[in-house]
Order: C-alpha cells, then structure tokens, then sequence
C-alpha cells in the first residue's frame, strides 16, 4: 500500500517536519512492514510560463517545430533560475496557442529518470528550458502534447512554481499489508495505524460523510448456492448522480496523489472511484446509468455463461463466479472487474455508483480462476469493512457534485445483511501468559478500546467485540496480540528457551548429516534443486525401465512445461550441471540429498476440504491429511563430469567416468557402515555396458537400492554435456535402515596380516563383483580385505576370456597366520570360483 504523505496529513497529525523515514519508523512498531518509498524524482526549477508568440518553421527531416517566445516570471522580474523573464524555446508539440499557459522547465531542473535540462543549441536556435507534458512531468503515461494548464481547471500567475502547483513535491510511504490486516489497504486505515504508533490524534474521514440513503432502484440478491456456507453479497449500496461532465479533467491534486499510490489517471469519474478506494478501502465501481437495462440482480453464473469485461476479454465464466447483472445478463465480476457493455465513458452523463462487500472467498477464487487480479479484488480478498459502504457512496456523489459537476439524485437502494461481529471472551491473565509480558487490566482494555473494540470487563474477564472493520480479530488469541502490537512489542522480552534434557538430534537426522559430510569431504558440492521436473524428465529417469512412472501434478505450476513433482533428483542435477558448464565450469563433482515423490498408480492424492484454521485438528483429520501425501523417500543423487584428476607435469588428465560414480557409492558404504553389493545393472537412461545397479543387506534380505553409471552419450549430446556424464542415485532412507542405530567397530588386531595374489582366468562375460564373492565365501573368515587390481584381455589368454587379478589380505584375531594358512584359504576361494565361474588359477 502506498500512502501520499500529504493525504495521510489530512487525517491524522504528522510533525512539520515528518520525513519518509519517521512515517515509516512508526508503522514498523505496529507490525506495517517499510517496503520503499516514491515519489516524483524530479528537481526544479520547474514554472508556470505563458507562451508569448511562436514561429512554426519545417524541417528537412519532414517535422515542423515552433521556436516559442515564453514568459517564465513576471514582466522586469528575473526567473526562478536568475535568467531573463523571457525565453525562447524550440518545441515540437502543436497542441498549444498564444496565450495559454503551461509548465516551462528552466535549465538546471531535472525530470524524472536523471533527465537534466540545459540550455542547447537545436534546429538552429538556443533553446532555453522546455515546455513540459503531463508524460515528462510523471504525472501519466499518455502524450497528447505539452501540458496546458487550462485544461486542468488552473489559471496561476507566470512564475509560479509548479512543483507546488501540481502537487509534485509530495512523497509517499509504502508498506507490506499482510492477508490479516485488509483494512490496512486505505488512507483511513494506515492513519489509524499511525495514531496507534504514536499517539498523534486521528480523523476517521467517514465522520465527514453525511451518507444519505438512496431509494427506487430495484437490487436483487440471488445466491442460492452459497460457496463454502457463505452468502456472496452481504451489502450492496447504490446511489445516482446525474448531469455529470466526463470529460472534464481530473484536478492535479487528485492526478499526483493517485500516481503517488501507484493508480494512473484514466478519467476524472473512474479516478474519482480509485480516489475514494484508497481513501476508505471501499471498492466502487461506477455504470453508465442510461446503458443499464432493468434493474441489478447479484446472482452466480450459468454454466457457459460468457461477459466481456472491461479489458476487452471475453470470458466463459465458471458457475462459482458472483455476477452483477441486468434485464440482458452479465454486465460484471463482483468485486473484480467491471464489464465493457455499462462501462464510463465521455458520452455518459448518468451514474449509478455501487459500493458493495462481498465474500473473501469467493472474490479471490474468481480472481485466480480468470488470472484478473485488480484493486478491489485485493481489498475484498483481506476483507472490506461493511459499515463503510454507505459513506464511501456518499463521499463519491460528494466528488461527483464538486468536480464534475453532477447533481445528486434520490434514486438508489441500500441492502445490508451482514452479519454483526460476535463478542469475545477475554479471560483475565490470558494475555499475561501468551504474550509474557506483564501487562495490566488497563493496559489490556485501552489497547482493545484503541483499536475500535467494544470492551467491557465482567467477573471473569473482558467481554471483546471487535470493530466493523477487524474481522480478522475471532478469538482471544488474536486479541492478545493486538494487545502486544499496540503496547509495544518492545516490551516482550528477548528469552533463549532451554532444550529439554535427554533430546537431541534423531538417528535418521545424525546419519543424514554425516552422509552430506562425508561426501563433501570427498571433494563434491552439495546443491539444491528444484523439486518441479517436465513430463519427459520424469519419465527419462523415474525408473530403469519403459514402464510409464506416476506423478503428482502441480495444480498452479510455476512454469507449465515443469508441472511435475520429481520422481528422481537427477533431472535437478543435470540442469544444474548445463548451468555451470554454460558459465565455464567444466569439472562438476555434484551431490543432493533431497525428497522425491512416489506416489501410487490410479490412486488420487490431495483432500479438498482442509481444517478449520483456528482449531486443532482431530487425530481423524490428521489420518486424512496423511493419507492425503503421497510417499516421499529421501534419495542421495551424485553427478560427476570433467576430469576426476586434471593434467599436470607427468600426469595426464583422467577423465570421470563410471567407476567414480562407484567410488562415490563404497564412499557412502564407508560412512554408513552398511553392506553394498555391486552387478551390472541397466537403465534406460544410461549406457547399457557402463551401468550397475546397488543391493544393500537388510534384516529383510538384499534390496535394490539405486544405480550407478554413465549416461547415454546420445542423452548427453542432447542435453549439451560432455560425451561422459557419470550418475549415481540410492534410496538415502533405505541405506539409513540398514544401518540401523548403532555402528559395530571391529577391534585393531594386533596381529601381522598375510598378503597374497590370486590371478583367476574366467569368460569375458562373467561380471568381476560375481567372481570376488565367490572368493570371498570360499576364503573363510580368515580374508580381511580382498581388492580387484588387474583385468587382463589379450595375449596368451582366449578370445572371449580375462584374467582377473585380487590383492588378497588374510588376517587371524588370535595368532600369526603361516604362508600355508593364508595359502589353503586363498587355494578355497579359488576352489570356490570354479566351482561357481568355472575359473581356472592363472599361472
């Protein structure tokens, strides 16, 4: 919300010397967020002139100017900038005549945007200032020509400065009006604020109205099918103004406050409305009286009912939508935006005003349903204050009648039906033990009193009713912090709780971080990605197959061509690699632990009707709710690309591939202390030969818990990577299952360890991870660690055979094992691989 500091002036006390800063210090202590400030970023000196005579004179270029003779100060009297008090100056428009008078900027003022003026040299003249539009002046986006004052209702003397005259030297405050606080969205409301913050005296600009009721009109309310138990329309005022003049223009007072406030002027009787909006935060829209046929009926719309609206659009409306209509249909969203068949324009001189409230609810679904979010739809959608209807239609007639010139008629019709806030009871030293601050019984009644609440203390407390305009305030927990906010929130004081003994980090917790530990020790970047993946992501890395993966769809996506939720973190780690290689980075070793969504075929997720907000859902709700959120089990994704060892003097580059993406997962087997086992896998996303998919030991037996390996280089040609991307991705909750609680340590022997190798010839097709465990069953106990040094193809060996080189080490708890002890068990293991691979000792 942005507030004109001039306007708030008018109805509550500022110092004299009140600055953006102080204004907006003072609404930080009642809980309005500073978001910046505005205003017409221009410097003088900038004066009224009077245009004396002026040439017209072509050009060679096809454009004709004027070289313009221009009164800036009165006559023998220096200008604003010490110059003579004539000047002469070239200008393009033609839209003025000898004689008018307009705004004249002299050199050494600066418009908007840095746009500094100077006296120069142009089509053959020194011009010296220039003669200024509405547009260079940042008064509104249109550029009809220089700006005469006439036309605006102004007839200053020459000299006069016209910063001041047209209102562009005020300022403005803007603040964060959260969901909470509509009431906020006004003049009205931020002046009450500031009063609240400072104790300057406020003037409610409602008690300047005198509103008159308005009779004859008919208006009909016909919302049988309430959305969610509420009536669409609860008040509907409506007054008549006939005899106006629209094609006067709008005062510049009014045209700079609402620039100020963010609105543009459109023409004097629509900004007449917006003017009134944000000056009591009633919506109102005005209708060409003589356009409407029949009366107004608020009723919702009929399925493939259609309205053009005010924008040129033609929309199908959805039967939930609370339409205003007449004798031919639908002439109006209510309370988003009017319709193009009753719209303002110079030709009308009737005006029936409506200044209604409606439903939050159903403004802000209409509102979202057709993408056509506006002014009033903000307002309605936070809550407009109901008593305040009837006086912002009679402060528009007021308007109306004093600027364009309207006669107020009797014709009109008032509907209110909305319902009375209800009291609340506010239990002595409640507020004590929410807020924990010791506040009095005074304290508590004259902050409640101050916000507008009825308060009356009986035996048990107080007796709370709220005011027309805080139907935000519904329970005593609410009104316990309008006490905080007005008293102070400096006086709650600042207390570190203390952890309750005996709690600390769970062991999923523990486990997670030493996981995203370990792996950054090991020289990878964790990162994060987006959870919001494309169709053709999902399916390319939601399973190792060609079978169709489920996934959740975004209802309002932020990117329609990424409205699935991920099923796989690698699509996230891809992207980001592409990010960082089109920035120069060509060596990624990347990680994610991150949540992926599983949810279940043919089966529906989500629960249309949530819990009431301000209670405390049933354990049944809570199931509901559950039930409602599809499995989201939390993987570990790794991306590699580059080079694992770069070239340096006497080392070649090593390029990355797909064994460290393995030494990435026995890194994680480290660190979790479980027990993985390694087999050519595949996926349909990586290479066929370069791919291994990852068991894990459960109590429950093994487990497939991911893969590993590198990407289709046609895949990665497409994505713009390197021939050799390698991936990896485990089930993260899976392995910390497995791990369970607690981590074994096996005691340091003190015994010598026997090493020997074992070369073993078996078929090229015979995976090394089947051949080293059945080693590691025939070795017995007595092997501690066996690691694949060798794979031999060539010569002396068979066309379609390898020779696969262990480095076994044998190790005994108890004693020192003899060569013939370490010899027989590695004898065993061999025996045991050729009983399994048909593998033969290589001599």
């Amino acid at each position: 919300m942005r507030v004109p500091i001039s306007w708030l002036a008018e109805y509550v006390d500022l110092p004299a010397d009140a600055n953006v800063a102080d204004i907006h210090a003072a609404l930080v202590k009642v809980g309005l967020e500073e978001e910046g400030s505005h205003d017409f970023d221009l410097t003088g000196p900038i004066v009224v002139g009077q245009v004396l005579e002026f040439v017209e004179e072509p050009q060679s270029n096809g454009k004709t100017i004027r070289w313009c003779q221009v009164r800036v100060a009165p006559e023998g009297q220096n200008a604003a900038d010490g110059g003579a008090d004539v000047r002469g100056i070239v200008c393009g428009a033609r839209n003025f005549e000898i004689g008018d008078k307009v705004v004249v900027t002299l050199p050494g003022a600066v418009l908007p945007g840095g746009f500094a003026i100077a006296a120069r040299k142009t089509y053959g003249h020194v011009s010296d200032g220039m003669i200024a539009s509405a547009r260079e002046l940042g008064l509104g986006d249109d550029h009809d020509g220089i700006l005469r004052l006439s036309t605006i209702g102004l007839d200053p003397e020459v000299g006069t400065d016209a910063i001041a005259l047209l209102g562009l030297d005020d300022e403005a405050v803007e603040v964060n009006v959260t969901p909470d606080r509509g009431y906020a969205f006004s003049i009205r409301g931020i002046a009450r604020e500031y009063s609240h913050s400072t104790g300057a005296a406020f003037r409610d600009p409602v008690a300047r109205v005198a509103p008159a009721a308005g009779t004859g009109f008919p208006v009909a309310i016909h919302d049988e099918a309430p959305i969610r138990g509420r009536v669409g329309a609860t008040v509907f005022i409506t007054r008549v103004v006939r005899g106006v003049d629209p094609t006067r223009p709008s005062p510049p007072w009014l045209v700079s406050r609402l620039k100020l406030a963010g609105i543009r002027s459109i023409s004097l009787i629509v900004d007449i409305t917006n003017y009134v909006m944000l000056e009591f935060g009633q919506p109102i829209h005005g209708y060409d009286l003589d356009a409407l046929q029949g009366g107004i009926v608020v009723r919702r719309a009929n399925e493939g009912e259609t309205l053009e609206t005010l924008d040129g659009q033609t929309r199908t409306l959805d039967p939930e939508d609370l339409l205003i209509t007449d004798d031919r249909g639908a002439i109006g969203l209510a309370g988003v935006m009017g319709g193009a068949a009753t719209e303002i324009s110079d030709a009308t001189t009737n005006v029936l005003i409506e200044a209604a409230n409606f439903d939050p609810v159903s403004i802000a679904r209409t509102a979202r349903r057709h993408k056509l979010p506006s002014e009033a739809s903000r307002r309605f959608e936070r809550g407009v204050d109901p008593k305040v209807a009837q006086p912002a239609a009679a402060r528009v007639v007021e308007l109306l009648e004093t600027l364009a010139g309207g006669t107020a008629d009797g014709l009109g019709s008032v509907h209110h039906e909305h319902p009375e806030l209800g009291s609340i009871m506010l239990p002595f030293g409640y507020v004590q033990r929410l807020v924990g601050v010791d506040f009095t019984p005074d304290d508590i009644a004259r902050s409640l009193a101050e916000i507008g609440s009825v308060v009356e203390e009986n035996a048990a407390g107080f007796e709370v009713t709220p005011p027309s305009w805080r139907p935000d305030l519904i329970d005593k927990a609410s009104l316990a912090e309008e006490v905080a906010r007005i008293v102070g929130y400096d006086r709650i004081p600042s207390v570190l709780p203390v952890a309750p003994p005996g709690r600390g980090l769970t062991v999923s917790q523990v486990t997670r971080r030493r996981t995203a530990d370990v792996l950054a020790a090991g020289g990878l970047t964790e990162v994060l990605a987006y959870p919001f993946v494309s169709s053709a992501q999902s399916q390319a890395f939601g399973s190792a197959d060609d079978v169709e993966v489920p996934a959740i769809r975004v209802a309002n996506p932020l990117d329609s061509e990424a409205a699935l939720l991920r099923t796989s973190l690698l699509p996230g780690l891809i992207d980001i690699a592409r990010r960082n290689l089109s920035r120069g980075l060509t060596d990624l070793a990347l990680f994610e632990l991150g949540l992926v969504f599983s949810p279940e075929a043919d089966r529906q997720y989500g629960q249309d009707v949530l819990p009431v907000g301000a209670a405390l859902p049933s354990d049944a709700d809570l199931g509901e709710l559950h039930a409602g959120i599809p499995p989201q089990p939390r993987h570990v994704g790794v991306l590699l690309l580059g080079n694992a060892v770069d070239k340096q003097p006497g080392q070649p580059a090593v390029p990355v591939g797909v064994a460290d993406a393995l030494d990435v997962v026995h890194l994680l087997e480290s660190a979790l202390a479980v027990n993985l086992r390694v087999e050519r896998g595949q996926h349909k996303s990586l290479h066929p030969g370069r791919t291994a998919e990852i068991f894990v030991e459960t109590a429950a037996g093994e487990k497939s818990v991911g893969f590993a390996g590198e990407l289709l280089p046609a895949l990665a040609h497409e994505l713009d990577l390197p021939r050799v991307v390698a991936l990896a991705e485990l089930d993260l909750d899976v392995l910390i299952e497995a791990a369970g609680s607690t981590i074994e340590v096996a005691p340091i022997s003190g015994f010598p360890a026997a090493t020997q190798d074992l070369s073993l010839v078996v078929g090229a097709d015979v995976p090394a991870g089947d051949v080293q465990r059945a080693v590691v069953e025939g070795a017995g106990e007595l092997l501690e660690n066996i690691r694949l040094v060798d794979d031999y193809r060539g010569v002396g060996l068979p066309d379609d055979a390898k020779s696969l080189t262990f480095a076994l080490r044998f190790r005994a708890p108890d004693r020192t094992l003899t060569a013939a002890e370490a010899s027989e068990a590695k004898l065993a293991g061999a025996a045991r691989a050729a009983e399994l691979h048909s593998a033969t000792v290589r001599e």
